[in-house]
C-alpha cells in the first residue's frame, strides 16, 4: 500500500506539471511506472485514456481564457491523426522504448534552454507545409510511443516562434487529445483496472485538473516555459537513466 501511495503521489505531482503547460502527461507517467519497475505495457491503454482526460481539462481551462488559436492546430491535426493511428499499429517495448522516449525528449530541453528574450518576444506567421510535414512525424512517434505528442508540438511552437506558451499549451492539449483518441483505437491490447491503479490514475486525474487550473490562470508565460523545460527534463532523465 505504501507503493501505491508513492507512485499515486508522483502522478499527481506528474499530472499536475504536465496539465500546467497543457499536456496529458503520458510520457511521465511511463517514466514514474518505469521508474518502480512496473510492465508499462500493461497500462498504455489506460494512460491513452488519462492523457484524453487531463489535456481535455487543460484545454478548457486555456480555451476559457482565450489562450487556443485554430490555425496553430489544424495544420498538424490533418497528417498527425493518421500518423498516430497508424503509428499505434508499430509499438516499441522494453528498454528501447525507454530509450528512444528518453532521447526524443532531449532536444526540446535543450532548445527550450537555449531560447533569448528576444526570440520569445517575436512571434512569426506558421508556416503550413512545415507544420504538415512535423504533423506526420509527431504523429507517428506519438503512436509508436503511446503518447499524445504535446511534449513535441509545444517546443516546435515555441521554437519558430509561431505561438506564445499559453497559446502553445492550449494548442497542445487539443492536440493530445485527438492524437491519444486515434491512438488508443489504433491500439488492440486490453485496458487493465484494478485497486492500484484506480488510486494511481484518480489522483494523476486530479493534479492534472488543478494543474490546468494554475497554469491556465495564474503562472506567468516565462513560469510555463521554465515548467516545460522541467518536466520534459524530469521525464527525460527518467526515462535515460533508470530503464
Amino acid at each position: 500500500m505504501a507503493i501505491d501511495l508513492y507512485i499515486a503521489l508522483a502522478l499527481f505531482t506528474i499530472g499536475f506539471l504536465y496539465a500546467s503547460v497543457g499536456h496529458g502527461g503520458a510520457s511521465g507517467y511511463l517514466a514514474v511506472l518505469s521508474l518502480f519497475a512496473i510492465p508499462v505495457s500493461e497500462y498504455k491503454p489506460l494512460i491513452l485514456v488519462l492523457n484524453i482526460l487531463v489535456a481535455g481539462m487543460a484545454f478548457i481551462q486555456f480555451k476559457r481564457l482565450g489562450h487556443f488559436q485554430w490555425k496553430l492546430c489544424w495544420p498538424f491535426l490533418i497528417t498527425s491523426i493518421p500518423a498516430a493511428f497508424f503509428g499505434s499499429k508499430l509499438p516499441i517495448e522494453g528498454d528501447m522504448y525507454n530509450l528512444l522516449l528518453g532521447l526524443a525528449l532531449i532536444v526540446p530541453v535543450i532548445r527550450l534552454l537555449g531560447l533569448s528574450p528576444a526570440e520569445r518576444g517575436k512571434k512569426k506567421d506558421i508556416s503550413i507545409l512545415l507544420a504538415v510535414v512535423l504533423g506526420t512525424v509527431i504523429g507517428f512517434l506519438s503512436g509508436m510511443l503511446s503518447i499524445g505528442g504535446g511534449i513535441f508540438l509545444s517546443p516546435v511552437l515555441i521554437l519558430f516562434a509561431w505561438s506564445n506558451a499559453k497559446e502553445a499549451a492550449a494548442a497542445s492539449a487539443l492536440f493530445i487529445v485527438l492524437n491519444s483518441i486515434a491512438g488508443l483505437m489504433g491500439h488492440t491490447g486490453e485496458i487493465n483496472i484494478n485497486s492500484s491503479s484506480i488510486l494511481w490514475f484518480t489522483l494523476a486525474a486530479a493534479g492534472g485538473f488543478a494543474g490546468s487550473y494554475f497554469g491556465s490562470r495564474y503562472f506567468h508565460q516565462i513560469t510555463i516555459r521554465y515548467l516545460l523545460t522541467a518536466v520534459l527534463s524530469i521525464a527525460c532523465c527518467k526515462l535515460l537513466f533508470f530503464m
